[in-house]
């Protein structure tokens, strides 16, 4: 651990929420720490102090307006990269900084993690994305896709970003199609910028609201010793497992488990789990 840096996991913990947060959102407060890691509003201010003055030396500034910090202009990151993906991580695992840390030996060794490469997103980009979620605006942004690979412009309403285990999404109204898309983060360009209210938010989206069930089950064609493997390996209940999902995330997450949702793979051994229920939810699978 680099000197001066605390060697206490639940401090360092703090202090890496500490510096996400006022990169990434623009704006912290001690209800930031006090909701998520269950500690005294005192203590809370204490830790934002104790960062600010020894850890990350006037990283921060107090704004009166704002009524919490935000990053100062000699911002640098102390206790992480800088990078997005440490930022979107977080929220992805946010209910697990409820627990605490500080009785638990963190493993140090004999411990490899495989992550996906980053994909680029600028805190210029992600923190006008979220404050349009948070308020329910227009933003208008220039994107880029396979079929458009030329900046074009877009306006949305953004109301959720959604990680689907491998990359960032935002989930919003799309002016131009005049209907609610996923737009990968990284294919964004450029600043957005804000245009004020919209009158299409995230109530109004309803394939987003919409929950189906996927109804998985071993390949039929593989024999039964194969299929017992197959099913404690899923951790099936009777050879089914049941997952219920958001409809417009349901290709992701069969995507994430690695279960074909079109034609039958040749070699059921690189199949090894089918949608016994593909018929009823095929509106949902690409």
């Amino acid at each position: 651990m680099s000197e001066g840096l605390p060697h206490r996991w639940d401090l360092l913990l703090r202090y890496r929420f500490i510096e996400c947060i006022a990169l990434w959102e623009g704006r912290l407060t001690t209800r930031h720490l006090v909701e998520t890691f269950g500690i005294g509003r005192q203590q809370a201010s204490k830790d934002i102090n104790t960062y600010n003055n020894d850890v990350a030396p006037n990283n921060l500034r107090y704004d009166k307006f704002l009524k919490g910090y935000e990053p100062s202009e000699h911002f640098r990151p102390k206790v992480t990269l800088g990078l997005a993906e440490e930022y979107l991580q977080l929220l992805a695992n946010r209910s697990e900084l409820h627990r605490t840390f500080s009785s638990m030996a963190l493993p140090q060794g004999h411990t490899e993690i495989l992550e996906p490469s980053p994909r680029p997103v600028s805190p210029a980009l992600l923190r006008p994305l979220l404050q349009a979620a948070r308020e329910q605006q227009r933003i208008e942004v220039d994107y880029v896709s396979l079929n458009n690979p030329d900046r074009e412009g877009r306006i949305i309403a953004p109301h959720t970003l959604v990680w689907t285990g491998l990359r960032w999404h935002v989930r919003g109204w799309c002016e131009k199609n005049q209907d609610f898309r996923d737009f990968v983060l990284s294919r964004f360009r450029g600043e957005p910028e804000l245009l004020g209210p919209a009158s299409q938010g995230g109530e109004e989206d309803t394939d987003w609201h919409r929950m189906i069930e996927l109804v998985l089950i071993p390949d039929p064609r593989l024999t039964d010793d194969q299929q017992a493997v197959v099913a404690n390996d899923f951790g099936m209940d009777k050879h089914v497992l049941r997952l219920t999902v958001r409809a417009r995330l349901a290709s992701y997450l069969l995507q994430l488990l690695n279960v074909n949702a079109g034609d039958s793979l040749d070699d059921p051994r690189a199949q090894q789990v089918v949608i016994s229920n593909k018929q009823q939810i095929s509106d949902w699978l690409l």
